[in-house]
């Protein structure tokens, strides 16, 4: 065995995948099929021309079955993130998968699975995971906004009311992509059962989505996780899933907030804790482009205005474009705000940071020192000022100390700096603003984002300084000057800019800024990318106290001879007033700007890549040049000062611009040189008739040989250029005609699918291209934000309690809304009660319905429309039929889908949907009636004239409906006449026929109901933690009654009573004389006496019988019931014996009859035996005689 060398494996080449389809294209000879298509020809012809007809018409049904309506491509070329919404029933194992899928993607375990989670999963693809929790407000909002639904069944108990409920739901909101996966698998102790079971859910699966739906098997937990090759196998199948879009989210803006941001000036909470706030939110953009100030609806809050809207860097960015087959360690992004996940994250509201780092052990982290540096700042209590107030320094040993105070007096006097108290609305605090007396018009120009940028960045580093070096901070509060704005020093500046007055955070930044200066390298005004921020902290933590110091006292020394000269010669207010003069002339000199007239702020094109750099891929460096907000007191905003002053009298300037005039070089045909030249040809001599001047044509061959050699180039280079001009136009003419020809006689295998995709490619290039070359700035405000936009959302006017019952397991979304979606109207709708709904609907009791993005209470009013056209009121839904139902609510476009549910609060055994529907219309134009019946008495009866009473009330009501048709209970129909003086209400009327006294007079009308306008939105997101799925809003007249113990009182008409009918009695016929003779003698009425009492002679007397003759009639009747009850069974008995006696002789009679047939066929066997004999010798011929 040792001595055995060890083989090495052969390399086994691929015969399927890319690679081996490259090797097979590269070899010569082709591939082996066509090879043997050569040698072997008749093997390949068609055998059976019936079943190739078969197997094209099957190849071309599945082909078609595939084809969906081609649609504008309109997604982005950096898409946002996949929504994957992992729902299912309580303890399923949604976030132990949702766990396994991030941990597959990204190889980082998280703990807690709150509000979306957003991961990079591969080259073009990102993934946002949402768990579902077991709330349907939950299920609602998230099927609206979710692109593929992981379906979780537990196996081990077959399929839950919750996924059957979220199935209905998304079919009604579009359906989006469902996977399936079935859980607790492992505990299926036998095989067969397991089989079985997969089976039998798979099947009614896809009953439920659509044959052959995707349905994943989970089969057990390994130390609490889904074995890592059935996950691998999952997130494959999602990285590869193609997406097709839903007509709601491709046509509204959405977020999914996976951040949010209490704005609000905590003075005012502490003021009034119940007032509303501004809150920011972040997420991706999805869906359509969102514009700034629209108006936004969240689910479970309400209707609100956008205050503003920012894009920001992505936090989660897609990798750079390189060939390479997979991700490297750092491109596996993961960000999860709300779950504590995502590294250092700033924007103008707060700083995020991520103390253990994702991908370094947590011992590692404990002794870096940027974590220590962390620390002590989340440790520190005291804020800045009041450590710069309580610290005091010394410059030499032995000296008094010096207070801040003190300092910042004398550098005021010194400087003749002024201070002003300004409140600023962004950042909700006092700032106090340095005024300068010798300000000059640049320093005014700086925005208020660039101090906001310097006051923060400033303190940050100055806490710094604080806690690690005790030396810096005594070199800050002798520099006491307060923070404020720096001044941009441009490199090469001349001597007189150069004196402008320099401004900085600390002696340190001022310093930095004439170092670069003088290396020739513009000032940074105070901002720096990390990799600096991070170099200088290091160096800054690594100095000596000793050099600090040393370094102080030169500074110290530099900054009083500074001042000194300063005091000595004021040289710049030298020319102070013509200086301002020019300044004043250039500006209004300038072209007003007109995109900054109409947008109100200009981008210009940073063309050095500096401006851009990115922070860690997160966020981009701010620089003023690019801030957007524009202080109060600056010159007018529609003036701009050019970069360059152009110098005209260069002749290359004059070149530049010279084909703009007419006399330029044009395009072919507009040039007018050519124009001039076909004039002449065309029109040849002319008189100018105002002047009298005659104008002569120059032909070909004039003897005009006066002008130039250049004169005469020129014409003959005119000329060529007209040669090649018509050339080039035949040559477009001919293949223009040569294209139509093709496309009408050179179909070839093009279909009408194929030309309706082309050209739905053709609309999504052209769409792409409009804003392609714009950088976002700019295309912001002509587009609006794009969908993948990682975007800020400012929203004023929050309720409270949206911040304070904040739960991140609940998700937040932001729907935009269309222009007239946030009005409130009439809505008509077709709606059906769900089959699997166990009560019908009643009119008039109240239905939350889920219509677009929001959820809310309404009273819809049921009707169906008869074959007249009439819109019949119904009291219930019907059973298994749609009917029409009006409602007011939001306006939402026609052919929204919508769902309703009778109650929110808690989970019901049964099913919870109660309606799904569509909208029809938005508008009032359904007039819904329902029928009344008004009841009137007979009062006077003449012969086919009635007068009725207690049908109405007033003339004026008769009056309305003179002419309507009444009917009478017996069916005598009759029309309204005329109303009577007295009583009031009667009226006058005729009928078919003659009325009795007893009979009811009815009018059959139709009576206009109207909508009840209840529109109750569903503020679930403001309850408290835990309560959050026990929204309660109107109650029905059932559950009220319920609730307060009230019976229904029934009307006394309405109860069931004994009918109680009096005899009538009816006058005999009376038949005339006249009618009497012509009757036959048949039909005559016979005149028949009546019978009289019967004489007591004829009448029989009654016999009483003695006690004896009783006895004795009592024993014979006695006698003569056993003797009857004898005789009866005697006769049953002889019945049963006789029955038995016919089915014996019917069983002798069958084997009788079976001894004959054995009997016939051994004679007729005998009988055939002897004939076959017979035949035989008969055959053989007869016997030769001796």
């Amino acid at each position: 065995m040792d001595g055995e060398v060890k083989k090495q494996k052969k390399h086994q080449q691929k015969h399927s995948g890319p690679k081996a389809e490259k090797k097979k294209l590269k070899k010569p000879g082709g591939s082996a099929e066509e090879d043997e298509r050569k040698r072997n020809p008749k093997a390949f012809a068609v055998q059976s021309a019936v079943r190739m007809a078969k197997t094209f018409h099957r190849a071309q049904d599945i082909k078609t079955k595939k084809h969906h309506i081609p649609l504008v491509d309109r997604t982005p070329l950096e898409p946002p993130p996949i929504v994957i919404v992992v729902v299912g029933p309580p303890k399923v194992g949604k976030s132990t998968l949702i766990r396994c899928l991030i941990k597959n993607f990204t190889r980082q375990k998280l703990g807690d699975i709150c509000g979306p989670v957003t991961i990079v999963s591969g080259k073009k693809r990102r993934l946002t995971f949402m768990e579902c929790n077991n709330d349907i407000n939950t299920m609602i909002d998230l099927a609206k906004v979710a692109d593929l639904v992981l379906m979780l069944i537990d196996a081990s108990f077959g399929f839950e009311m919750e996924t059957f409920e979220f199935l209905n739901i998304c079919q009604v909101h579009g359906f989006p992509r469902i996977m399936g996966v079935l859980t607790h698998l492992d505990s299926f102790k036998n095989n067969k059962s397991l089989r079985k079971t997969k089976k039998n859910l798979k099947h009614r699966f896809w009953t439920e989505v659509y044959q052959g739906a995707k349905l994943f098997y989970l089969s057990g937990m390994v130390y609490g996780e889904y074995q890592t090759q059935e996950v691998k196998n999952l997130g494959r199948f999602i990285s590869v899933m193609k997406f097709r879009p839903l007509v709601w989210q491709m046509s509204h803006p959405y977020v999914l907030v996976d951040r949010m941001e209490d704005l609000t000036d905590p003075e005012k909470i502490r003021i009034d804790p119940k007032c509303d706030r501004t809150v920011s939110l972040y997420g991706y953009l999805r869906g359509a482009h969102l514009k700034n100030k629209g108006q936004v609806h969240i689910p479970g809050v309400g209707d609100f205005q956008v205050s503003d809207v920012n894009f920001l860097p992505d936090p989660c960015p897609l990798p750079d474009a390189q060939k390479k087959r997979a991700l490297n360690e750092k491109e596996r992004l993961l960000y999860a705000p709300m779950a504590g996940v995502g590294g250092v994250v700033y924007d103008k509201d707060a700083v995020y940071i991520d103390l253990p780092a994702s991908h370094v052990n947590r011992l590692q982290e404990e002794v870096r020192p940027t974590t220590e540096l962390v620390q002590s700042l989340i440790e520190t209590h005291a804020t800045l000022d009041t450590k710069m107030a309580a610290s005091k320094v010394s410059l030499f040993s032995g000296s008094a100390t010096l207070d801040p105070t003190d300092i910042g007096e004398e550098t005021r006097e010194q400087h003749g700096l002024k201070e002003e108290s300004v409140w600023d609305p962004t950042s909700q605090r006092e700032r106090r603003k340095v005024i300068f007396t010798e300000e000059d018009d640049d320093v005014s120009g700086e925005s208020e984002s660039e101090s906001e940028e310097d006051d923060g960045e400033g303190s940050d580093q100055a806490e710094d300084d604080v806690e690690h070096s005790q030396a810096d901070c005594k070199d800050k509060a002798a520099g006491g000057a307060p923070p404020a704005k720096k001044q941009k020093v441009e490199a090469g500046r001349t001597e007189s800019s150069a004196e402008l007055p320099a401004f900085a955070d600390s002696e340190d930044d001022l310093e930095l800024n004439e170092e670069e200066g003088e290396t020739g390298t513009p000032g940074d005004s105070g901002h720096s990318s990390e990799e600096e921020a991070d170099e200088e902290s290091e160096d800054e933590s690594t100095e000596d106290e000793g050099s600090v110091s040393e370094d102080l006292g030169k500074r110290h020394s530099e900054r009083e001879s500074d001042e000194e000269e300063e005091q000595g010669a004021l040289k710049w207010k030298e020319g102070l007033q013509q200086k301002a003069a020019e300044a004043f002339l250039r500006q209004q000199a300038a072209a007003p700007n007109l995109r900054k007239l109409v947008y109100g702020s200009v981008v210009e094109a940073q063309e050095s890549e500096e401006e851009e750099e990115e922070l860690g891929g997160l966020f981009r460096v701010s620089r003023p040049q690019q801030s957007k907000k524009v202080q109060a007191n600056t010159l007018d905003c529609s003036h701009f000062h050019p970069d360059t002053f152009h110098d005209w009298d260069v002749e290359e300037m004059l070149d530049s611009i010279r084909d703009c005039f007419v006399t330029g070089k044009w395009e072919e045909g507009h040039d007018a040189a050519t124009l001039l030249k076909q004039d002449e040809e065309l029109y040849g001599d002319f008189e100018d008739l105002e002047t009298g001047e005659v104008h002569m044509s120059h032909p070909e061959n004039s003897e005009n040989h006066d002008d130039d050699d250049n004169n005469g180039d020129e014409e003959i280079q005119v000329k060529m250029d007209d040669d090649e001009v018509q050339k080039n136009k035949r040559l477009e003419k001919k293949r223009r005609l040569k294209e139509r020809f093709d496309a009408e006689y050179d179909d070839g295998d093009a279909t009408y699918f194929d030309d309706l995709k082309e050209e739905m490619q053709k609309q999504a290039e052209l769409n792409r291209a409009a804003f392609e070359d714009m950088d976002d700035e700019s295309r912001v405000q002509y587009e609006g934000f794009r969908p993948g936009m990682y975007i800020r959302v400012e929203i004023c006017s929050l309720p409270c309690e949206f911040v304070t019952n904040f739960d991140p397991h609940y998700p937040i979304i932001l729907g935009g809304l269309g222009s007239s979606e946030g009005n409130i109207g009439y809505l008509q709708m077709r709606l059906k009660k769900h089959r699997w709904y166990n009560r019908i609907l009643k009119t008039k009791d109240p239905l939350i319905f889920s219509l677009g993005w929001r959820r809310f209470q309404t009273i819809p009013l049921y009707h169906i429309e008869d074959h007249n056209g009439r819109h019949r009121l119904l009291k219930y839904t019907p059973q298994h039929m749609h009917c029409g139902a009006s409602i007011w609510g939001p306006i939402t476009p026609q052919g929204s889908g919508f769902l309703a549910v009778q109650s929110l609060t808690g989970v019901k055994a049964n099913f919870r949907i109660a309606a799904t529907g569509v909208v029809l219309d938005l508008d009032k134009s359904v007039t819904i009636v329902k029928k009344l019946k008004l009841i009137g008495y007979p009062f006077k009866i003449f012969k086919n004239t009635c007068f009725v009473k207690g049908m109405f009330n007033t003339v004026l009501e008769v009056a309305k409906f003179e002419g309507a048709a009444v009917r009478t209970v017996s069916g005598i129909r009759g029309q309204i006449k005329k109303a009577l003086s007295s009583p009031t209400g009667a009226f006058r009327a005729t009928f078919e026929d003659r009325l009795l006294m007893s009979d009811i007079v009815f009018l059959r009308s139709w009576y206009p109901v109207s909508v009840p306008q209840l529109y109750n939105p569903v503020t679930s997101l403001l309850l408290p933690a835990g309560q959050k799925d026990s929204w309660a809003g109107m109650r029905t007249l059932g559950q009220l009654k319920h609730d307060l113990g009230i019976r229904n009182q029934p009307k006394p008409d309405s109860l069931y009573k004994p009918i109680v009918r009096a005899k009538r009695h009816f006058n005999p016929l009376h038949i005339p004389k006249e009618l009497q003779k012509a009757l036959p003698f048949k039909s005559k009425p016979k005149q028949q006496q009546p019978k009289g009492k019967t004489p007591r002679d004829l009448q029989r007397p009654s016999v009483i019988r003695e006690p004896h003759e009783r006895k004795v009639a009592a024993l014979l009747q006695a006698l003569s019931t056993v003797h009857n009850y004898k005789r009866k069974k005697a006769h049953s008995v002889q019945h049963a014996k006789h029955k038995e006696f016919l089915q014996q002789k019917e069983k002798e009679e069958e084997s009788k009859l079976k001894r004959q047939r054995e009997a016939k066929k051994k004679l007729y066997r005998v009988m055939g035996q002897m004939d076959q004999k017979k035949q035989r010798s008969s055959l053989k011929g007869a016997p030769k005689d001796d």
